[in-house]
């Protein structure tokens, strides 16, 4: 009697082949099945109805620990991408490295993934796999000289697949049937310590793959924790790894740091653990002058600010601000040795583009916004004549007047400039004529209208 109220409270007996994991009730976590997406939900029962076993896993049961509403919601499972692609007509295999299955939904879209396995095991234990759950028996995990893993198509059992994880707070899955979180090691207990702690030795699993230094990071600033020191120590020895990674990468793990609504907190965090000559090598730079670094701080505040009231950012303009700095440098550099000022801004912009795509890889399709929000700041100087109207029709105007109060924020150019701008938009038009300052800017140079040969005063008809 006294063993089964034991149990109900703190956790059931956990089934054969799953030694040392914890089993918690509702009463212990107290995530509910209806705080699941519908998506997942319905994911979960069809696996379940088809024999399979099916878990809400990750960061959907980590956020909800955490009191938080999670991005998206990933299902766990023993059944082969092949067998989750019959069960669900709207759905694709993707992946190299690992094949995922993306169940779609409406608009949603539940990623779907099988139990991986180490690539390690004995055969016999292969076999017993293959047979008892359906899985394939042929490991295939290829790793490169640093030990990065090239190949990772291993299936196995649940217990495998929470040791293959990076983080103790990701290894937690949630049976929405019994409303259990599978918790291998100890990942409930770090959420509530708020400690990021890496499954196994620290070493072996960066160095398999060494983008996991970067997620420490990222999500040791958007969640508010702390690095475990024993995850932390192998980081400033093994940073250099990352110039093994290939760049898409790197800009898809900085795009994620940058827009997860904590960029600042996020951006200090890679100074910190030494990481940003990884990810983001222009920080040194920027962060080392004071200029850069107001202006950097009032941008990623800024993305944060409208992150967290759920408004669009856009990363063309995030990072356009990110390089901007790098381009004010240069665009100054080459009018102080001779260059008139418009010719100077689009070399720099050019020159800086250029440098960067070889260590961030940024897409060419951001290329054009970041372009045009750069090269429409000289034409904020511009307050005669029509030129201010003609600047409010262009389709950049707005992105590029955003980008003029951040550089006002920092003291780059006056704040008058920026209040300016900010008055000039709402005001009437007897306003807008009676704000207008004559001779504002550089005036365009007059074009002489070239004479048709035979036209009096040509050089043909004096000849």
């Amino acid at each position: 009697m006294i063993r089964r109220i034991i149990s109900k409270v703190f956790g059931r007996k956990s089934p054969p082949g799953t030694s040392g994991v914890k089993i918690l009730p509702l009463a212990v976590h107290g995530i509910r099945r209806s705080q699941l997406d519908d998506c997942a939900l319905k994911t979960c029962e069809t696996l379940a109805q088809a024999g399979f076993k099916g878990y809400v896993v990750g960061g959907a049961v980590r956020d909800l620990l955490l009191a938080k509403t999670p991005k998206d919601f990933d299902v766990a499972t023993d059944a082969t991408p092949e067998d989750v692609r019959r069960l669900f007509r709207r759905s694709r295999i993707i992946g190299r490295r690992f094949q995922i299955v993306h169940v779609m939904c409406g608009r949603e879209t539940i990623e779907v993934t099988t139990f991986r396995a180490n690539g390690q095991k004995e055969a016999d234990d292969e076999d017993e796999y293959a047979a008892g759950d359906n899985l394939p028996a042929t490991p295939r995990r290829l790793t490169d000289e640093h030990g990065r893993l090239l190949s990772d198509n291993v299936f196995g059992n649940m217990a495998d697949d929470a040791a293959r994880r990076d983080f103790t707070i990701n290894a937690l899955y949630y049976d929405p049937a019994r409303e259990e979180v599978h918790d291998y090691f100890g990942g409930v207990a770090d959420c509530r310590k708020h400690m990021l702690r890496m499954i196994g030795d620290p070493e072996t699993r960066f160095r398999e793959d060494p983008v996991r230094m970067l997620r420490a990071a990222r999500l040791a600033a958007k969640l508010d924790f702390h690095i475990d020191p024993d995850t932390r120590k192998p980081v400033a020895t093994l940073a250099p790894l990352l110039a093994n990674i290939p760049r898409a990468r790197i800009f898809d793990e900085a795009l994620k740091l940058l827009m997860s609504g904590h960029a600042l907190r996020g951006v200090h965090q890679l100074r910190a653990e030494g990481l940003h000559h990884g990810m983001l090598p222009l920080l040194d730079t920027i962060l080392d002058d004071p200029a850069g670094e107001r202006f950097i701080t009032a941008a990623l505040k800024t993305t944060d600010a409208r992150i967290a009231e759920d408004k669009p950012a856009s990363p063309a303009f995030l990072f356009g601000a990110l390089l901007w700095p790098q381009v004010l440098q240069r665009w100054r550099a080459l009018e102080a040795a001779g260059e008139k000022p418009q010719p100077a801004l689009f070399t720099a912009m050019d020159d800086v583009l250029d440098e960067q795509r070889g260590k961030l890889a940024i897409p060419r399709r951001y290329d054009g916004m970041m372009k045009e929000i750069w090269a429409l700041q000289p034409r904020f100087e511009q307050r005669g004549g029509q030129r201010p109207y003609r600047l409010l029709e262009h389709p950049r105007f707005r992105a590029a007047y955003d980008f003029l109060l951040l550089r006002a924020e920092s003291g780059e150019v006056d704040a008058e400039l920026g209040e300016w701008w900010t008055r000039f938009q709402d005001a009437s038009d007897d306003e807008r004529a009676a704000m207008l300052i004559a001779d504002s800017g550089p005036k365009p140079r007059r074009r002489r209208k070239r004479r048709k040969p035979g036209e009096a005063g040509s050089e043909g008809a004096a000849a």
